[in-house]
């Protein structure tokens, strides 16, 4: 947690952008929230319409811990779909991007349910 997936037609999103978005995805969500690096995972897809839907090719879709503010989600998002179009070309009309709010209580990491945002230091220290 959080869940990062980049569903996208066949071949939009080479292999070595598919590196490269993942690395951004994952240094912006830390920089924005200050969640640790090892709770981020992306996934990539390739099972998109062949056609684009409603004029999108690109669809990343974050399941994130609850309690991030309005404007941190839009941050996340807007620089996120700003990683897309650098490493893959996709313009920016051709992708949609949206979060969904998890309560830390409903997921677990390493076996654990997650803490709340902010509470991750006393989490680690005990999971080290």
């Amino acid at each position: 947690m959080p869940l990062y997936m980049c569903n996208a037609v066949r071949g939009v999103i080479s292999d070595t952008a598919k590196q490269k978005i993942a690395a951004d995805l994952t240094d912006i969500h830390c920089e924005i929230t200050g969640a640790p690096r090892t709770f981020v995972h992306v996934f990539f897809f390739e099972d998109a319409p062949q056609l684009p839907v409603n004029g999108k090719s690109v669809f990343l879709f974050g399941s994130i811990r609850a309690g991030r503010t309005d404007n941190q989600k839009s941050h996340l998002l807007n620089r996120m779909k700003a990683s897309i179009l650098t490493h893959s070309g996709v313009p920016l009309n051709e992708i949609i991007a949206d979060t969904i709010d998890v309560p830390a209580s409903w997921v677990m990491e390493g076996g654990d349910v997650l803490p709340e945002p902010g509470e991750e230091e006393a989490w680690l220290a005990l999971h080290s």
